[in-house]
């Protein structure tokens, strides 16, 4: 009972910070006086004083938590979180289920991008802002937020920063002190966000547009304020700018605090997946742009290599925003920029999927079981850089792949149960498990998640917020041994 007391008195600091995170769109809501501010203040108002009641209910119960303690403190989390910020959705848009606002937020916390929403060109404004800070605060992930916060009311933050923080090597740290760590953190994702910021009015956008897409961008959480994303300023510059920021996200943000404390670019050449991540994509923006050339997809190569090289870009690293309808594209091409969805991001980056790092490992494994067949006696160590990777690390990696895929079958076929079609259906589960956006056909670029029913919206909700936490952190949820004492 003291472990859930103790885990109960968390959510609930938890609750009241999240409460302070309406406090922008309520300002937003001042300044365009678009009627939602008293939905916004009530919202703000009940998380937290809910969340400070729970606190103040289970405070004699606080202890330190243990590390099966942070795997169900981040799971109760993610879910509690996206039903709390669906309340201004659900007041502001009478006609939205809690089903497709549950949906939205996930997607927001999640940041996968996925929307069931139209209308977002005349969304009122505090609205259309808190979807895009939800992808924001989703990005490097609140828990790391409140790791930083919580050491400072007597709850130690180490569980859950291992729980949340993405990736196979989750002990490496920035500094000692893990609050630290969080901070710093937090201030290299700002800085970047204000950066974002700046570029995109520079490059043509106002500052409210700059400001929802740079949260999404940093986030890669692919929100647009217009149905037809960023497709609707049709401006190279603001692609470019864009484009920048997806590859920056897409990188171990703790690379970039090296590459900033040092003023230098060496951190990013001596990382292992930087390099292989930005050479995979340029390769395949090449063969992508050259393919619909050749086909006469567009009329010149320049034109195919501006919206390849966007498109490709903001789905290989789990972004999800669009320029065109890349569904309509040759095959090859947008099964290809899925695939890349699967395995582009590195880790401690904002993006999803399998992660570079995974899938380098994954490589040299193979290569070493080819080359044991050959020299069976041989030691034969993976390294990535100037580390050797110990077995324990390997197994896990082949393990997370495995449930990877299993957890993409079982969650296809049962979309495919339902009724939908078997490309959709798969191309759905792809886009949600890696947090990438839109899928194809019923769930392409050119349309959205909102025809989908309350089951498969339910389905892929699931498949979100797996991805989002690795599936190990929902599997482990379910074994008998996790709640046993």
């Amino acid at each position: 009972m003291r472990r859930f007391s103790t885990i109960t008195y968390v959510l609930g600091l938890i609750l009241v910070v999240f409460g302070l995170t309406y406090l922008l769109p309520i300002a937003t809501s001042l300044y365009f006086n678009d009627g939602m501010l008293d939905h916004f203040t009530k919202g703000m108002t009940i998380n937290i004083v809910s969340g400070g009641l729970l606190a103040l209910i289970t405070m004699n119960y606080r202890a330190e938590l243990k590390n099966r303690d942070g795997y169900l403190l981040v799971a109760l989390f993610w879910v509690l979180m996206a039903a709390a910020a669906t309340l201004p959705l659900l007041w502001g848009i009478p006609e939205l289920s809690f089903t497709d606002a549950f949906f939205e937020t996930m997607s927001g916390f999640t940041t996968t991008g996925a929307t069931v929403l139209s209308g977002l060109d005349n969304l009122a404004p505090s609205l259309n802002l808190w979807r895009h800070e939800l992808n924001w605060i989703g990005g490097l992930g609140i828990i790391v937020l409140a790791v930083a916060i919580l050491p400072l009311l007597g709850v130690g933050g180490m569980q859950l920063y291992k729980a949340e923080i993405a990736g196979p090597v989750k002990d490496s740290k920035l500094t000692p002190r893990i609050a630290e760590t969080a901070r710093l953190l937090w201030l290299v994702y700002a800085g970047i966000t204000v950066a974002c910021i700046i570029s995109l009015k520079m490059a043509g956008m106002d500052w409210f547009d700059a400001i929802c897409h740079a949260f999404a961008t940093l986030g890669l959480g692919g929100f647009s304020t217009h149905d037809a994303n960023v497709g609707y300023f049709n401006s190279v510059t603001i692609e470019v700018v864009l484009t920048v920021f997806m590859l920056i996200s897409a990188m171990n943000f703790a690379v970039h605090y090296q590459a900033i404390h040092q003023l230098s670019l060496k951190p990013y050449l001596f990382d292992p997946e930087a390099p292989l991540m930005m050479a995979v994509i340029i390769g395949s923006i090449l063969l992508c742009a050259g393919y619909l050339w050749h086909f006469d997809v567009y009329s010149d190569f320049q034109t195919s290599l501006r919206h390849v090289s966007f498109n490709l870009v903001s789905i290989a690293t789990d972004c999800g925003f669009v320029s065109t309808d890349f569904g309509q594209w040759p095959p090859f091409v947008p099964w290809w920029m899925l695939y890349l969805s699967c395995i582009t991001a590195c880790t401690g980056s904002t993006g999803g999927g399998i992660k570079m790092f995974r899938t380098l490992l994954l490589w040299k494994q193979a290569g070493r079981e080819i080359f044991g067949i050959l020299h069976p006696r041989a030691v034969n160590p993976i390294r990535i850089g100037d580390t050797v990777i110990a077995n324990k690390i390997i197994f896990a990696v082949l393990a997370f792949i495995f449930l990877y895929f299993i957890t993409i079958v079982v969650l296809t076929f049962s979309l495919i149960f339902s009724g939908m079609g078997p490309i959709s259906a798969l191309s759905a589960i792809i886009a949600c498990i890696n947090n990438a956006g839109p899928g194809l056909e019923q769930v392409g670029p050119a349309s959205n998640f909102q025809s989908l029913t309350d089951f498969q919206t339910w389905i892929c909700s699931l498949a979100m917020l797996s991805g989002r936490l690795e599936i190990f952190t929902l599997i482990v949820l379910f074994t008998p041994a996790f709640w046993r004492k």
